[in-house]
């Protein structure tokens, strides 16, 4: 089941080109809102204006990793709230693993692929509700 309201999405990326393919993804999901922040401390700012329903966060941002802001929004008390996954395009088995350890819902690899994306996003938003 999804929110009530219109499902809030924040998107942590330094990459300008991934940011325009999320925001034409968006524009496919009516009443959905994307947020976009390019560095871990933009990030925590738009954090602090009220949770989203989902964090995606790209593990390599250029003023931290994506563990380090991870930690960051799991210290807030309003983080348990909403899930969040993280985004890279390595593959390492280690990583992944120490990325789902210390906190994050899944692990999706990029390039990510465009045609699954609003399912997977519905999907990951409606298993955090229940």
């Amino acid at each position: 089941m999804l929110p009530a309201l219109a499902p809030y999405v924040l998107y942590v990326e330094d990459d300008r080109i991934n940011i325009v393919l999320m925001e034409e993804v968006f524009r496919q999901l009516p009443g959905w809102r994307l947020e976009c922040a390019e560095d871990g401390a933009q990030a925590l700012n738009l954090l602090s204006e009220g949770p989203p329903d989902l964090m995606l966060i790209d593990m390599n941002l250029p003023d931290m990793s994506g563990l380090d802001l991870l930690q960051k929004v799991l210290a807030r008390t309003d983080a348990a709230a909403f899930p969040c996954i993280a985004l890279s395009a390595d593959d390492w088995a280690e990583q992944v693993e120490t990325a789902l350890q210390a906190g994050f819902k899944d692990y999706w690899l990029k390039p990510i692929d465009v045609t699954q994306l609003a399912a997977r996003l519905k999907s990951s938003i409606a298993t955090d509700a229940v």
